[in-house]
């Protein structure tokens, strides 16, 4: 509320009248309150983002299971190793006898993702023509011991975006990966 302060309105000794200048005082009780009002309801009605993340399928880790492994065609696997300062290399089939590769190549959508969607449409070329449309690529991650977490996210991110479905991370290189690796 507005109010303002009046005093009598002459001077004491008698003569000229002169007029005091009116001093104003306005409350701001009202807008204060307003205002948390405002801040209380926007914060009770906004949504807050939610964090986004990436849903992986984790082995258990029970002891007594054996290990079986599983035959998987060569013409469908694509094997990416990662090395340190940013290096990828991608190879398709065995390293022994490749059908793609191995090959260096760069992250993001002119490198890796250019050829994950091309080896993908080769592998269900493949696939149809087998007779099994529904069998799709496998991608075998390959970080090694000088490769930095955000290489790791980097190609998990280009799985989701080229929309893989199947692919696992591994640890253990044999000694011509380790060689191709590392340039010699």
């Amino acid at each position: 509320m507005a109010e303002l302060n009046t005093g009598d309105g002459g001077g004491g000794k008698g003569g000229k009248v002169r007029s005091k200048k009116q001093n104003s005082k306005v409350d701001l009780t009202a807008m204060v309150d307003l205002a948390f009002l405002l801040i209380t309801f926007f914060m009770l009605t906004t949504t807050l983002s939610k964090p986004q993340s990436m849903s992986l399928g984790l082995p258990d880790k029970n002891e007594d299971d054996k290990e079986v492994d599983i035959k998987v065609d060569e013409n469908r696997t694509l094997t990416v190793m990662m090395g340190a300062d940013n290096k990828l290399v991608f190879y398709m089939g065995l390293l022994n006898t490749p059908i793609a590769g191995p090959k260096d190549i760069a992250y993001g959508k002119d490198g890796i993702r250019k050829e994950l969607l091309k080896r993908k449409q080769e592998v269900l070329a493949y696939s149809t023509a087998k007779g099994k449309p529904d069998q799709g690529m496998i991608v075998i991650i390959k970080p090694s011991k000088k490769s930095n977490y955000k290489n790791v996210i980097d190609i998990l991110d280009e799985m989701a975006i080229s929309n893989v479905p199947t692919y696992t991370i591994v640890n253990d290189f044999s000694p011509e990966e380790t060689k191709l690796l590392e340039g010699k």
